[in-house]
């Protein structure tokens, strides 16, 4: 069974993802994690400290669902790996696509939050480090700042990929057909 603030953590990346963070509301929140107002504020001590803490949850259940592989499977070259943790990115399954709309709802927000906006900021340096590491395990020659480029690139066309694909403006199939089209793109810049 999940710990409480685990729980409070995942009721809300949902309500994010159907609300945003305009619409989070700790009496909202509390009655859809089953729990009191006071225990929220008990783990979280404040809405910042509930937007931050998720936004966190939000990244490690990313980190979780794009990396975790059967013990029993064949090991990934890194090119398979690189789009295999991309492309995990663009699942229709309800832990994606509530993820993917409460990253979007944060990163909405934070263009009006600065302390939201420091908080993801850290988060998506995080994500092209990683994104920018597995690009040079495939072009092991290629300069620091061209895998640093082509991982932002990479991830922000992920980004946008997958709020076309959950506004229904983009067939889920396309999207990732267009993700593989990136990454064959940014591996063939990085070996110019």
């Amino acid at each position: 069974m999940a710990s409480r603030s685990t729980q409070i953590l995942e009721a809300a990346a949902r309500v994010i993802a159907r609300r945003g963070v305009r619409g989070l509301r700790v009496e909202e929140l509390a009655a859809e994690a089953g729990v009191s107002t006071a225990l929220i504020y008990y783990h979280f001590k404040d809405r910042a400290g509930i937007l931050r803490q998720t936004l966190e949850f939000i990244n490690d259940r990313a980190a979780r669902y794009t990396t975790e592989r059967d013990p029993d499977a064949e090991p990934l070259g890194p090119r398979e790996e690189l789009e295999q943790t991309l492309l995990l990115e663009l699942q229709d399954t309800v832990e994606v696509r509530e993820n993917s709309s409460a990253w979007g709802e944060l990163r909405a927000s934070a263009v009006f939050d600065e302390e939201l906006r420091e908080d993801l900021a850290k988060a998506t340096l995080v994500w092209v480090q990683e994104v920018a590491a597995m690009l040079g395990q495939i072009q092991p020659m290629a300069a620091a700042a061209d895998l640093a480029a082509s991982a932002e690139r990479l991830t922000a066309v992920l980004e946008g990929l997958s709020m076309r694909w959950l506004s229904g403006t983009l067939r889920i199939s396309h999207a990732r057909t267009l993700m593989t089209g990136a990454i064959e793109a940014e591996l063939a810049w990085l070996n110019r």
